[in-house]
């Protein structure tokens, strides 16, 4: 047996055995048609997907955590850093919460979010919220740092609660991460396909 050629066998019978049995040459020829390229709108975590709405939950989650642990805190709104954090978490709560109920309804309707217009709107908005997400939560971390291994200013206001609401924010951040660039593989594959 040799095994470095390829082998090119087809599944099902000739298409006049078809006829014979009862299959239709036409309408089999119109879906071989229909096939086209393999783009991957199921690959999991793209908008429409289970996944996808699975990462949303996660990032709108995260984000909301963020903002709680950070506002139960009164000191918050004397610096600049922390109010940067929650104002950027609220909008990326906003954001992901709109894109999960996008992601239910195209789970509901049994149908994905395949439009290329809407998939660009999906990852210009993800990084502009990404951008925000870890500008927010890296000047958050960096002030709590400073706040507790150099000033030593800890012993005075909740550094703990600031470094967990950092944390909560990276965690939103790295799902946002991963659906953008997921998002942003599916809308390259949709105009590939296209051409």
């Amino acid at each position: 047996m040799d095994a470095s050629h390829a082998v090119d066998h087809q599944i099902g019978g000739h298409p006049e055995q078809d006829h014979q049995i009862g299959g239709h040459p036409e309408r089999d020829h119109d879906l071989r048609e229909q096939e086209g390229p393999v783009i991957m709108k199921d690959l999991p975590g793209t908008p429409g997907t289970i996944g996808g709405l699975v990462l949303r939950i996660g990032q709108f989650l995260f984000a909301a955590a963020s903002v709680v642990i950070m506002v139960t805190d009164a000191g918050f709104i004397n610096f600049t850093a922390f109010c940067y954090l929650a104002a950027a978490m609220a909008l990326q709560f906003l954001w992901s919460f709109l894109l999960a109920t996008l992601d239910v309804y195209a789970l509901l309707i049994k149908r994905g979010l395949p439009n290329s217009i809407l998939l660009s709107l999906f990852v210009v908005g993800d990084w502009v919220t990404a951008t925000l997400s870890l500008a927010a939560a890296c000047s958050t971390a960096g002030l709590t740092v400073l706040f507790d291994k150099d000033l030593n200013y800890c012993d005075q206001m909740h550094c703990r609660r600031y470094q967990l609401s950092a944390t909560m924010a990276f965690l939103s951040w790295v799902l946002i991460a991963i659906s953008s660039h997921l998002t942003l593989w599916l809308l390259a594959s949709e105009c590939f396909s296209q051409n």
